[in-house]
């Protein structure tokens, strides 16, 4: 299983490995020391919330800003956690906590499309890390890449470009039933609306939205059901 892992996140590396010179080129032309960046790629080790904190590092945003982003642009990995619960919940808090380390997106669209159906299975674990450390791999080497290439990569090059289409690409392969489709509808338009909002706000404001929206759908199911 850990070979099928390595396998079928595979193919996803160029879109990784894309996104990864973003946010590596992004750190180092933000002023940040190669140490430090490498240092921060390899704590946080998530793209959206590091691209996403580097104008406020630079304008010397408050902290609780900062990390408020953070958190806001991470919020999705509750909704990843909880749909591994059945997978992985009965492993020791150890093992769940190395697991949630290398919980990425593409790992957990892998992963549901291999295992559609929410029970334990032998050899799900194996399946994980085949996934994940080859997500990992291409997503440091990507980073790294761009921090120490720095300014070296023009923005002529367009991988900012690339990048955004990758996690585009990566956000429809979630979208499979129609509220999930208007959820993501609604969080692009409250983005959008909000983007003249100071310290990249708005994607505090689409979190809201969406998550809001999401809340009123499930209260409105039972009604329908009767």
């Amino acid at each position: 299983m850990f070979r099928e892992g390595v396998r079928d996140c595979g193919p996803m590396t160029i879109g990784i490995s894309a996104w990864g010179l973003v946010a590596g080129v992004a750190m180092a032309k933000s002023g940040m020391g190669i140490p430090l960046a490498i240092l921060m790629s390899l704590l946080v080790s998530a793209g959206s919330s590091q691209v996403a904190v580097l104008p406020l590092i630079a304008t010397d945003a408050p902290m609780w800003v900062v990390w408020a982003t953070v958190a806001c642009v991470n919020l999705r990995f509750l909704v990843f956690s909880y749909q591994y619960r059945p997978y992985f919940g009965h492993l020791p808090r150890r093992r769940r906590v190395a697991l949630s380390y290398f919980m990425g997106d593409t790992i957990f669209a892998t992963f549901l499309r291999r295992y559609p159906e929410p029970k334990r299975e032998p050899g799900q674990v194996d399946y994980f890390w085949g996934a994940a450390l080859v997500n990992y791999a291409a997503w440091q080497l990507a980073v790294i890449t761009g921090i120490v290439a720095g300014n070296a990569i023009p923005t002529e090059w367009g991988v900012g470009f690339a990048g955004t289409m990758a996690l585009l690409a990566l956000t429809c392969t979630q979208l499979r039933s129609r509220s999930t489709w208007i959820a993501a509808f609604v969080a692009a338009s409250a983005a959008v609306a909000a983007y003249a909002l100071p310290l990249r706000m708005n994607i505090v404001v689409a979190i809201a939205a969406a998550v809001a929206f999401g809340v009123l759908a499930q209260h409105a199911r039972p009604d329908a059901a009767r």
